[in-house]
């Protein structure tokens, strides 16, 4: 019958539309780990990888925004099917983030690999960057998986990671104010921190992103944040 070949043939682009984010989530998540792996081991030809890569990562986010745009348009869905279709922009543009943040963090390891940045500097970085890192490959997991629970266990662990990013933040000043010869690599590694850190917010979003796809509703609890003593104007010590 036309109408049975008409749903199977949107189940095949919905399809479609979710492997193109799986390649997108995995392709994100391997540059992420190169990232982190050239500025660990200051090895530039990792870092010139990444950001040779990431034109890819930018292809398939605009793959997914002409499928989205094309279901839209031809299939005109609704309840849990258009919220799948509006999902996926967002969870594609996250994910293009995060993959900007990784090619950031390898062009400042280019730079950084050139002098001697603080060791213990440099631990804290990848510290920070293999929270965010398994927080994104278990958001992609849930993604795929359609888990709700996993989506949820990771949005909650955006607190632990904003923890670290607040302890390395000073950490990195302190190194500044104690040894002024270290100030243009600490500086780079601020940097790095704050892509790091923004990175793990992205995953947070997808996280609550998988919720709203499944279930209509994004995660009730306000969101705890660990960085708000960054901002803190109390200077007592």
């Amino acid at each position: 019958m036309a109408s049975d070949h008409i749903l199977k043939r949107f189940d095949q682009e919905l399809e479609r539309l979710n492997a193109t984010i799986n390649e997108m989530g995995g392709l994100t998540e391997s540059q992420f780990a190169k990232a982190l792996t050239a500025v660990r081991e200051g090895d530039t030809q990792t870092a010139e990888e990444v950001i040779a890569a990431d034109a890819r990562v930018d292809a398939l986010d605009q793959a997914v925004q002409e499928q989205t745009v094309q279901l839209l348009a031809l299939r005109q869905p609704m309840a849990v099917d258009l919220r799948v279709v509006l999902s996926s922009i967002k969870i594609a543009a996250a994910l293009e983030r995060i993959a900007d943040y990784a090619k950031n963090t390898a062009k400042r390891g280019i730079v950084l690999s050139q002098g001697t940045p603080p060791a213990a500097a440099v631990a804290g970085i990848d510290r920070l960057g293999r929270l965010v890192r398994a927080a994104l490959k278990d958001v992609l997991d849930a993604f795929a998986d359609d888990d709700v629970e996993k989506a949820h266990d990771v949005w909650n662990r955006d607190e632990e990671i904003d923890q670290v990013y607040t302890g390395l933040f000073r950490e990195l000043l302190t190194y500044m104010m104690e040894d002024p010869r270290t100030i243009t690599a600490c500086t780079h590694l601020l940097f790095m921190a704050k892509n790091i850190e923004r990175a793990g917010d992205h995953v947070t979003n997808i996280a609550e992103l998988v919720s709203f796809r499944s279930t209509g509703q994004s995660f009730a609890e306000a969101r705890r944040k660990g960085s708000g003593a960054l901002y803190s104007t109390d200077t007592a010590s």
